[in-house]
């Protein structure tokens, strides 16, 4: 039988993904207690401040001043899909929108035409630690959805679907798993088309598990992130922890878990196929509309910035929640 495995890469920072993902960052904090105003009840001395990913101590401020994360940014041409696994991420951007979620949830962001938005961590927790732990993977945008209205969608965690058997358990963020499909995603997105086979899951396995990953179609890319544990088999072959699996999407993959358990995600998707012209956070099909994102930027900061501060963070006593540019509220 034909193995899987096309290469097992090791994990750097960030991960390797496949068209039409571009970019996949797992980030995994110890924060300490915080203190009344959510920030790290902790000396910042000796931290590369504004660009502090050195991991002092166990945790990281980012680009953050004050609270840990990453103050307004743009993005145009992309989507992002940020998994909070532990721990809380306060959102505001420029179309007035908020939220703050985390502890399972998942926000997806279509960027589309243009978008500032903050990240930040509160530390709610005066008295113990706050981890955080989360992905987030950016989604490629098609050249005809690069311009799209931006838009987000909020995957409580309560929601996110999930097949647990003997011993395994798989979140289906995107996608769909027997009889278990996901939550929709924003309408603009790749993973909106039947015909992009987008999937991303995290699995979960136990000492011993065993599962098979079953064949998405001909042609999709797929990785399988092994983030956690010590020692898999995938088709046979042994893999230690830290590894990125580069699969044949079209043949069944089985995996058996060794002694510890083990944590992965996998990202999958037909390729997009169109040129990818990236500056940092603008990513599009061409130079000329990339020179044009940059004077739209410096025009109109993608609707400004309604917030007082850089990194703004709600009130402590607010519980998780997201307010749409159009004034809807949902809550999980």
């Amino acid at each position: 039988m034909t193995s899987p495995i096309r290469a097992v890469l090791p994990l750097g920072f960030p991960w390797q993904t496949p068209d039409p993902f571009l970019f996949c960052v797992y980030h995994d904090d110890r924060y300490p207690a915080g203190k009344p105003d959510m920030t790290p009840n902790a000396s910042l001395a000796g931290r590369h401040m504004g660009q502090d990913f050195e991991g002092k101590d166990g945790w990281r401020m980012y680009h953050g001043s004050k609270t840990p994360g990453f103050p307004q940014h743009p993005h145009r041409g992309f989507e992002t899909v940020t998994i909070v696994r532990q721990g809380l991420i306060d959102h505001s951007d420029s179309l007035g929108a908020s939220a703050r979620f985390g502890n399972g949830d998942v926000q997806w962001l279509t960027a589309g035409r243009g978008i500032n938005h903050s990240e930040m961590f509160p530390l709610l927790n005066t008295e113990a630690e706050n981890p955080l732990e989360l992905f987030q993977i950016w989604l490629n945008l098609p050249r005809a959805d690069k311009m799209a209205e931006p838009h987000f969608a909020m995957l409580w965690g309560k929601n996110i679907p999930r097949d647990e058997r003997d011993g395994v358990q798989v979140s289906i963020i995107a996608g769909a798993l027997d009889a278990h499909r996901a939550l929709a995603p924003p309408p603009k997105s790749w993973a909106s088309r039947a015909d992009a086979d987008v999937a991303i899951w995290t699995l979960k396995l136990a000492p011993g598990a065993k599962w098979t990953l079953p064949p998405a179609k001909k042609g999709t890319n797929r990785f399988l992130y092994f983030f956690k544990g010590k020692t898999l088999a995938v088709a046979g072959e042994t893999i230690p922890v830290s590894r990125a699996l580069v699969l044949e999407a079209d043949v069944p993959a089985a995996i058996e878990n060794g002694q510890e358990p083990a944590e992965l995600l996998m990202l999958q998707g037909r390729p997009i196929g169109e040129p990818v012209v990236q500056h940092g956070p603008f990513v599009m099909t061409t130079e000329a509309e990339l020179r044009q994102t940059f004077l739209d930027y410096q025009r109109t900061h993608f609707g400004g910035w309604k917030w007082a501060s850089d990194e703004p963070v709600h009130p402590r006593e607010q519980a998780r929640f997201a307010r749409h540019a159009d004034g809807h509220t949902e809550n999980p």
